[in-house]
């Protein structure tokens, strides 16, 4: 594969028909480009929006993490994308989600690239110490309705090091870095959403 065709645009339809009976995923849009993939979610969501739409965006400019710190978004080197969810959780109960979303990351690139991550509490993927994914949860309370959970990802997955500021580069990793090379952006989204929606349906089965 050629790095054209590696570091190719996302396709919604691609996506999506690889998750017809699928609960995370059975709806799926890619944008160009958002501030934040969890702000955008809700503005693309309906109130007949169903669980489990997964919205991508290839840029983010003002994309964010835990405590308000700014997501580095390397235009169309990595994953970002934000999940949307209505369990039957209180709203205290999202840290649930955020270590769900951060186990099925982990299990998800343990599984395709034979790579051994490790969890930073509380939201934090990392290999060899250096972070390669976060996830940040933000719940929406609703009235007489279900509560709504925006479940962010970021996957940092074909930056090299001057993709990301001097001051961090010591302290991130992209999944491309740690392999020694690129990585099929597509491919790895479609195994990512794989495994968040098996254990996401095994963990939430009872709530959702």
């Amino acid at each position: 594969m050629c790095p054209a065709e590696i570091l190719a645009r996302l396709s919604a339809d691609e996506l999506r028909a690889h998750f017809h009976n699928a609960l995370i995923g059975r709806e799926i849009v890619v944008v160009e480009r958002t501030g934040s993939t969890n702000d955008a979610i809700l503005q693309v969501a309906t109130a007949n929006s169903k669980e489990g739409l997964v919205l991508f965006a290839e840029h983010q400019t003002a994309g964010r993490g835990q405590r308000g710190r700014r997501w580095e978004s390397a235009v169309g080197k990595g994953l970002w994308f934000s999940i949307l969810l209505r369990p039957k959780i209180d709203i205290a109960g999202s840290p649930r989600l955020t270590a769900w979303a951060a186990e099925a990351i982990s299990g998800a690139i343990q599984n395709e690239f034979s790579v051994s991550p490790t969890i930073k509490l509380p939201n934090d993927v990392q290999i060899d110490g250096r972070k390669v994914a976060g996830v940040l949860v933000e719940m929406r309370a609703q009235q007489r309705a279900t509560h709504l959970a925006i479940v962010g990802i970021g996957v940092n997955v074909n930056q090299s090091p001057e993709d990301f500021p001097r001051e961090l580069q010591d302290r991130v990793i992209s999944l491309a870095m740690a392999l020694d090379r690129q990585v099929d952006r597509q491919k790895f989204a479609i195994a990512l959403l794989r495994n968040l929606d098996r254990t996401y349906r095994a963990q939430f089965a009872r709530d959702s």
